[in-house]
């Protein structure tokens, strides 16, 4: 008669197959560290499973496996099911966009013979979280010429690393002491420093000899002059390596969790479907997320409707404005995004009796949002029920969880958006601690569980 939820863990036998996902999720963390660089280790692995891209088709029949790539920051996977495409079509959203630090246009600067870069933050970040850690420069540089130059440095143990220097405690007291925590360090104080000795070159005209020296690097090594840094997308995030936490490495400590854990699980659910759906599947990577989803690499942009209209026009011979409202209208999706675990910590921020615990599986969040429900789907009864029926059916860990306390915060997720065109949406994700740190904690058996959930939703949604 009663509700209740149990430790994922303790209905597990074998943990060999949760183990194993597990590496292979931290792979595609390490490999995939922004936006465009999961697109680009994400086509590799798809195609290896046999989709193509939508280009090469004129025409799709059922079992057809494709995939769109938007601008480099959204990828589209889509198996095209045995129905009518106006019965609607089963959608999986994810975002691979997470908080970092971006460069500033101009960055570059010498003061007291040291080289530093200034940073914009993107995303909603603890800023003090950023400061005397290791980053890594990751991105795309198009210079001049208009070639694309890509860069990584800092994640082999070779490469230098960047950091942004914090004040020491023994002279903090006045310059900190005071400031709220939002403010310990504020968004200004956020530069990276990039180089301390000066160029070789005798020069009068040159004044600030360690910016010149480094600019000399990054032209030798990229061919970059000063002027591409205006025409660059270049991102800072922590280094290093996706790890185990814990004696029992039940868990994964990494950066970026928020949202690539559901990233990742969404897309390897719809490439190990074993059969062809009922439904057309689509698995839906977008950008922007964590800024509003705005741009036309975010969901707020008509991509989603563009690939669906592509689809039915491929699928069908034929197109027209009424088809597609109709697809849409009759379609369902997954918003896959994370929610927040429970600290014990912290706890007292947290509904207890309806927040996510990690390790006790996948999420179901109904609404999400802040003060009174405020930009949220809210998803409706029948929806909600249609869900617990196929976690059921299928024997998937699951629970329900809140975003804290009613006016503790709160967040939102794509889900208002891909609701705005009718498509019927629920949140599901795994719980993660210290979500939005440059080292968030997820559990083993809630990465697993939630490639469970999206592979039921394909299968019987």
């Amino acid at each position: 008669m009663e509700y209740k939820i149990e430790n994922g863990w303790k209905k597990i036998k074998n943990l060999t197959e949760i183990f194993k996902f597990s590496e292979g999720y931290k792979k595609f963390l390490d490999l995939g560290k922004t936006e465009r660089e999961f697109v680009n280790e994400g086509i590799k692995y798809i195609e290896s499973k046999g989709f193509v891209s939508a280009d090469t088709k004129d025409q799709l029949i059922p079992g057809d496996k494709i995939y769109y790539v938007n601008r480099g920051k959204n990828l589209v996977l889509a198996v095209i099911g045995k129905e009518d495409l106006e019965k609607g079509i089963n959608y999986v959203v994810s975002h691979i966009d997470s908080p970092r630090l971006d460069l500033k246009g101009n960055p570059l600067y010498e003061e007291f013979e040291l080289a530093y870069m200034k940073t914009h933050y993107y995303g909603g970040i603890k800023k003090y979280q950023w400061a005397s850690i290791p980053l890594a420069l990751h991105g795309v540089v198009i210079l001049e010429n208009g070639k694309l130059v890509e860069i990584v440095i800092g994640e082999k143990d070779n490469d230098p690393v960047f950091t942004i220097p914090d004040i020491l405690p023994h002279l903090a007291a006045k310059i900190q002491g005071d400031r709220k925590t939002g403010e310990v360090i504020k968004g200004e104080e956020l530069q990276i420093i990039v180089g301390s000795i000066p160029t070789t070159i005798d020069n009068k005209e040159i004044k600030s000899k360690v910016k010149y020296a480094v600019l000399e690097i990054l032209n030798r090594d990229y061919g970059i002059i000063e002027e591409d840094f205006i025409s660059a997308e270049l991102e800072l995030v922590p280094a290093g390596k996706a790890r185990d936490i814990g004696f029992d490495q039940s868990m994964i400590g990494a950066y970026g969790q928020d949202d690539r854990i559901c990233g990742y699980t969404s897309m390897r659910a719809i490439t190990d479907l074993e059969k062809t759906p009922d439904k057309t599947a689509i698995c839906f990577l977008a950008d922007k997320e964590e800024i509003g989803s705005s741009g036309s690499t975010g969901l707020k942009s008509d991509y989603l409707v563009y690939i669906t209209g592509d689809i039915l026009e491929k699928s069908k011979g034929h197109f027209n404005e009424m088809m597609l409202r109709r697809v849409l209208w009759n379609s369902q999706s997954l918003s896959s995004d994370v929610n927040a675990g429970v600290d014990p910590i912290f706890k007292g921020v947290h509904d207890i009796q309806n927040a996510a615990k990690i390790g006790f599986g996948v999420v179901v969040t109904k609404y999400t949002g802040a003060r009174g429900k405020s930009g949220t789907n809210d998803a409706d009864a029948e929806y909600v029920g249609k869900i617990r029926r196929i976690l059921n059916k299928e024997n998937v860990c699951w629970q329900i969880g809140e975003l804290g306390k009613v006016d503790e915060g709160g967040g939102g997720t794509v889900a208002m958006y891909l609701a705005h065109l009718g498509i019927r949406t629920i949140d599901i994700g795994p719980a993660l601690l210290a979500m939005h740190s440059p080292f968030e904690v997820s559990s083993k058996l809630d990465v697993y569980e939630t490639y469970r959930a999206y592979k039921a939703f394909y299968k019987r949604g």
